[in-house]
């Protein structure tokens, strides 16, 4: 599964995921680093990606997407503050080498993973 890192997300776990062969693009690199929430989503659900973010707003933009009904490729969503950046790496790792694209569409998930 590919990964889409919003421009929050610490560096050292898109170094570190890189590293252990997850397919990960920032939005920086795509030249997205400026778009709004709304837009932001909209990118990732346009290259296949799983958008993985520290930015609560983002949570209320899927939320509402849930409600109207918009289909996006997933969030992934870990609290800056209270997940650490090794359990980032190793959840997020786990999570792309496991996890079908396919479950995702609409999908919030929380770090950490139980």
């Amino acid at each position: 599964m590919k990964l889409f890192m919003d421009v929050h997300v610490h560096s050292a776990i898109t170094d570190q995921l890189r590293l252990r062969g997850v397919d990960v693009l920032t939005a920086q690199e795509d030249g997205s680093r400026e778009f709004p929430d709304s837009l932001l989503l909209d990118r990732a659900s346009e290259l296949g990606r799983i958008l993985f973010t520290q930015d609560a707003d983002l949570l209320a933009e899927a939320a509402s997407r849930h409600r109207r009904a918009v289909k996006f490729a997933g969030v992934i969503y870990a609290a800056q503050k209270r997940v650490p950046v090794g359990k980032c790496i190793d959840d997020l790792e786990l999570i792309a080498k496991t996890e079908d694209p396919d479950t995702w569409t609409n999908r919030v998930e929380y770090l950490p993973l139980k």
